[in-house]
């Protein structure tokens, strides 16, 4: 399949109210996956493994930090059209609105899509984990003669009301289609047969509905007609659903691993299970890779300690310290008889000086380093960059307790979040 004809467009241009208060300070994109990626760089390195080189992302709120890690990560040679370029929301003569949605996002910025001499785009989501070869997506649009393609995968039945629900004919074309659809009658005439899942290998397994990935081929002639014709604000309440009515639109089935990373708890839990010993998502796919920013850091250091199930990141430093199915990031710094468990610590931009650095550092009138203190305990819990725990801090899981909030912390789904740049000081228990 040849993808010079295809422009992609990822969507990272939402609050993410629901990530906060991880999302205070940076956009869902920009989020630390895994210890030293971003979420950012899950759809962008897709795109770049299936040849599509030709990258808009969508930004809007508090995307500083997005705009810097894609200017540093994302550069093609002289020798090639392939770029990585930041589309922010912007007032213009003719409109002085943010985007209003995802489709919205999109029409205000069709004058940069038509400038391009190209045949399909490629909409995709800024916050989803999975590996996808987006040729086989494009080659069955194709084939099909689709004006519109949605990629789905099979739903078990406990997430339906939670995803854009299709109703699929024997040749694949989608001929209903419901957003998150609650009633029990209205779920079950979208229904999907089996055979149609077999055609792409996949077995049904129980699960008897397509639900949306939020990835979606248009035809460029298609998208610029519907979003000229009706100022829609949203692809799954809106743009998909009369799409059906007026337009060629075929159902593209997946079944890989596919999260979307959409809450607090989502986040954890998926980042956690990057620790298991065989992963749902491997980023160890040297056919696939998954690009970050380089980094000139040394590698890990640990003197002494107990380590059992655990990501560490590059530059962190770890001195006499348990630690148990935790993701540690770069930079990160866990001084000695610090314990943790089942937790996400995010790392840090920077290194304390020197001398600050040295194991043998304790506070001084009132000073706490960088990174993990002397003698820490820390449990179900995620732990954002540049904070400073001090010594002999414990923190420790909230599960069954309702959301909450105390001074310095967060608790969103019984876990406890310490946000971006606190301090905690020595001797707090949380």
């Amino acid at each position: 399949m040849e993808t010079k004809d295809t422009l992609a467009v990822i969507l990272g241009g939402g609050r993410g109210t629901r990530l906060a208060p991880l999302t205070l300070a940076r956009c869902k994109p920009a989020i630390n996956l895994a210890g030293k990626f971003r979420l950012i760089d899950i759809p962008v390195s897709n795109c770049i493994n299936s040849g599509v080189l030709k990258i808009f992302v969508m930004t809007q709120f508090l995307s500083a930090g997005l705009h810097r890690h894609l200017f540093q990560t994302y550069r093609f040679d002289r020798f090639s059209d392939g770029f990585v370029e930041v589309l922010a929301a912007e007032q213009t003569p003719t409109n002085m609105n943010w985007f209003q949605g995802t489709a919205d996002a999109i029409r205000q910025s069709l004058r940069y899509i038509a400038e391009w001499n190209i045949k399909y785009v490629l909409i995709l989501s800024g916050d989803q984990l999975y590996s996808m070869d987006y040729r086989h997506l494009l080659s069955y649009h194709e084939e099909k003669g689709a004006e519109v393609t949605v990629s789905t995968l099979p739903a078990p039945p406990e997430d339906v009301y939670r995803m854009g629900i299709m109703q699929i004919n024997k040749v694949g074309r989608i001929v209903n289609f419901v957003e998150k659809p609650k009633d029990p009658e209205v779920q079950a005439r979208l229904e999907t047969d089996p055979g149609f899942m077999k055609q792409f290998g996949v077995e049904a397994r129980g699960r008897k509905h397509l639900g949306s990935m939020g990835v979606y081929v248009f035809n460029r002639d298609t998208l610029i007609e519907m979003l000229g014709e009706q100022k829609y604000t949203d692809f799954g309440r809106e743009v998909i659903p009369e799409a059906t009515h007026s337009r060629k639109v075929f159902a593209y089935v997946f079944d890989g691993f596919w999260e979307d990373i959409g809450t607090i708890e989502s986040y954890y839990k998926v980042n956690l299970s990057l620790t298991d010993p065989v992963p749902p998502f491997n980023f160890y796919n040297e056919d696939w890779p998954i690009f970050t920013h380089p980094r000139s850091l040394p590698g890990v250091k640990v003197v002494r300690g107990k380590i059992d199930r655990a990501i560490l990141c590059e530059g962190s430093i770890v001195s006499d310290a348990e630690i148990t199915r935790s993701v540690i990031g770069i930079r990160q710094v866990i001084r000695s008889g610090a314990r943790l468990r089942d937790s996400l610590v995010l790392g840090a931009d920077y290194y304390d000086t020197p001398g600050k650095l040295a194991e043998g550092f304790r506070r001084n009138d009132g000073e706490v380093p960088t990174g993990i203190g002397h003698n820490v305990e820390i449990e179900g819990a995620i732990i954002d960059k540049n904070t400073r725990i001090g010594d002999g801090v414990v923190i420790r899981s909230k599960a069954g307790e309702p959301d909450h909030e105390g001074e310095g912390y967060y608790v969103r789904s019984g876990i406890v979040i310490i946000p971006r740049g606190v301090t905690i000081q020595p001797g707090r228990v949380i």
